[in-house]
This record gives structure tokens, C-alpha cells and sequence, in this order.
């Protein structure tokens, strides 16, 4: 595939590290619930995407599809609430494993499952663990799946759906591309089910607000994401210089075909702003400890200068953080333009505020460092993350 001055074939003429998320509408029927069929087809494709040299971590959804059955039979009229959903992933997750360690052992692979919570990312500590375990498992050329922890994962630590969380794996493991194999061929101009006009979308350079816009009356009935989520999620990963894909998952062959630079699909270009995988933990990990509030001469010496944010430039802060917590730097406009890790945790921060650079060991009555954010620890985030 080739557009806009990106050649995907040569792109992955060397070896690439490439996360693929499957979603639950690829995954499962509704007449059989789990397909071993649709998994043993797309075992035989990674076998082959890695048999060119590339790594690969899954993505995948499908735990609480291979578990309903058990926990809400057909039928019963049980009520879907959170608890059966959990209940059900608990039953599935074993059963979608075994489905997927069966598919790849033919093909010589070994598989791992690793489960994660927005805690887990949300949390530096337990980054880097998740991080160091994905090293480990891909230079052993054993291949992790991933999915959401259901079972536990409750409103305020949950993703929301596999594409967000695809889309924070990919940093979190040095993704050079990521694919979302989908129930829909990619972005349309127009709602392929109800427009017979509509044309697939091949390139998308920049995910624009019109981009956007477009998504929103593009339907998938896939799981709880759907084009929007999709295409929020090519806004993560492009700002951090990682291509994405939508692909088509239902069609035999077509993740292949799209990987050897001739199949149908949409590539989200990257925007070219390689960040570091620290920084880019920092501008996309799902939930900031607390927030900083800055006045506008704080706010332009961040973004316009590089600077560090000192005391004097402090307003307030909320949240409960404690020092090397990821905070959000919030301006006069009540929104967040930065992300960093706080030099004092919140108390310190509402004793600190609007105080010079030189009072500040006085007020603390010990010697401490002048930023309370260092530019160092710091990154300007864009609309892509506020939004």
C-alpha cells in the first residue's frame, strides 16, 4: 500500500514490532460464542507476519464472548450487569487462552497472557514491570496477549474498550505499528450499511476534527468500541509517531494481504513527533494522579521557552499525589496543556505556591529542589490527549 509518500511495503521490509488488536465481533459468533475457526485463521496469519521477522503482541478481546454462555445461559433472562460480565471473563479468559495456545502451538508458538487495568499503566512502578515482561516474552520469541482484567476492572480503572488499550500497549512495548482487526474493511466516507455510495478512506495523512466528525456516523457493531474509538485511537498513537491501521478481521487473509502492501484497508499516518517512550507514557497513560494549576506567564515559559515550572508560577492543585506522581498542568482556561511528573506531592505544592525560587526551603524548613515540575519530566500534550 502505498500513499502520501509512506510505502507500507518497505516500511515492513525489515523486522517491525507490530501490536494487533482483535476485536470480540472477530473473535466470536453469536450462534457458537468463541470461533476456534476465526482464531486458528488468524494464528495462521501471525505465524506468517512473524516468519518475516517481525515481533507481535496481541490485543485481544473475546474473554467475556467465550464466557457468557456459562454464566448467563440462553434464555435465562439474567440481566447483562457488570458482575455477570465479570464473572464471565473470569470463565472465558481460560477458555480463550487455551483457544489461542492450541491455534499458534501448531505453528511451533508460545503464547502468554498478561491482563492489565488502567491502574496498572497509570502507575510508573508498574509500567516499567509490565514493560521489562514484554521484553523478556518478545526477545524469547514467545507472543503476549493481552487483554483487560474483567474481573476486576470496575468504572474508575477501566479502559473502556481494546482499542484504547491497544493503543497504550504500543508505547508501552516500542510498537513500530499497530492494526485493529475489525468487523468493517476501515474508515468510510459514509456508512457502508446504509450508504452504497460510500468509499473506503486508504490514507488518512492527519486525523483532523472533520476526521473525527466522519467517525461518529461511521457505525461498527463491534464490542463496546466502534469507529470512534478507532479513530481516537490513530490520534494517540500517530502524535506519538506510530502508523495504525484499521483492517477488516471477518475476511479470510486480509491482515496478510494488507501487511505485504496490497490489501484493503486504512493506515493512519504518523505525524512524525517521536516521543520517548517515557514522555510518551507520560502524554497517554489513562489517568493523571492529580492536576497543577498555572498562571498564563507559568503556562507560556512551559510551552513556548522549555522551561521548568518553579513555585511562583503555581496557582493550586488537586488530587491527592505524592513527589514522582504523574500530574496534569492545568492553565488560566481551566484546560490541561502538559503532563509531568511533580517534584512535591500535593500538600507541599498548596504551602509552595506563588513563592520564589529562593523561599521555598524556608517555607518546607528543608533544602529542596527549585521545579516543581522539571522540564525533564515534562511534555506538552495537544488536543489529542485532552480530547
Amino acid at each position: 500500500m502505498k500513499g502520501d509518500g509512506f510505502d507500507l511495503a518497505r516500511f515492513l521490509s525489515r523486522p517491525r514490532r507490530i501490536v494487533i488488536k482483535v476485536g470480540s465481533r472477530v473473535l466470536a459468533t453469536r450462534a457458537e460464542g468463541l470461533s476456534r475457526a476465526r482464531i486458528r485463521a488468524l494464528a495462521a496469519q501471525v505465524a506468517g507476519v512473524r516468519a518475516k521477522g517481525h515481533s507481535v503482541a496481541i490485543v485481544s478481546s473475546g474473554a467475556i464472548a467465550a464466557g457468557i454462555g456459562a454464566v448467563r445461559p440462553s434464555g435465562s433472562g439474567r440481566p447483562v450487569t457488570i458482575q455477570i460480565k465479570q464473572a464471565a471473563a473470569a470463565v472465558g479468559q481460560s477458555r480463550l487462552m487455551w483457544a489461542y495456545e492450541q491455534a499458534f502451538r501448531k505453528h511451533g508458538i508460545h503464547t502468554a497472557q498478561i491482563l492489565l487495568t488502567a491502574d496498572d499503566l497509570g502507575h510508573r512502578g508498574r509500567y516499567l514491570n509490565a514493560r521489562r515482561t514484554f521484553e523478556t516474552l518478545l526477545s524469547s520469541g514467545i507472543l503476549p496477549i493481552v487483554n483487560e482484567n474483567d474481573t476486576v476492572a470496575v468504572e474508575e480503572i477501566r479502559f473502556g474498550d481494546n482499542d484504547t488499550l491497544a493503543g497504550l500497549v504500543a508505547p508501552l512495548v516500542g510498537a513500530d505499528l499497530v492494526v485493529l482487526l475489525s468487523d468493517v474493511e476501515g474508515l468510510f466516507t459514509a456508512d457502508p450499511r446504509r450508504d452504497s455510495k460510500a468509499s473506503l478512506i486508504p490514507f488518512v495523512p492527519r486525523v483532523t476534527a472533520d476526521v473525527e466528525r466522519l467517525a461518529g456516523g461511521v457505525r461498527t457493531s463491534e464490542g463496546t468500541g466502534g469507529m470512534v474509538s478507532k479513530v481516537r485511537t490513530a490520534k494517540r498513537v500517530t502524535s506519538l509517531g506510530i502508523p495504525m491501521a484499521i483492517v477488516s478481521g471477518l475476511k479470510s487473509g486480509r491482515l496478510t494481504e494488507f501487511l505485504s502492501g496490497s490489501g484493503r484497508g486504512t493506515l493512519f499516518l504518523a505525524e512524525g513527533r517521536n516521543l520517548s517512550r517515557r514522555k510518551g507514557w507520560m502524554a497517554h497513560t489513562p489517568r493523571p494522579r492529580g492536576s497543577i494549576r498555572v498562571d498564563a506567564g507559568a503556562r507560556k515559559a512551559l510551552v513556548e521557552r522549555g522551561k521548568s515550572l518553579l513555585p511562583s508560577g503555581v496557582v493550586g492543585a488537586e488530587g491527592h499525589f505524592l513527589a514522582g506522581d504523574l500530574v496534569s498542568l492545568v492553565g488560566p482556561d481551566g484546560l490541561a496543556f502538559a503532563r509531568g511528573l511533580a517534584g512535591y506531592r500535593r500538600e507541599e505544592v498548596d504551602r509552595i505556591r506563588g513563592a520564589k525560587s529562593g523561599e521555598v526551603e524556608k517555607i518546607l524548613g528543608a533544602k529542596r529542589p527549585a521545579e516543581v515540575v522539571h522540564r525533564d519530566n515534562l511534555v506538552i500534550i495537544g488536543e489529542s490527549v485532552n480530547g
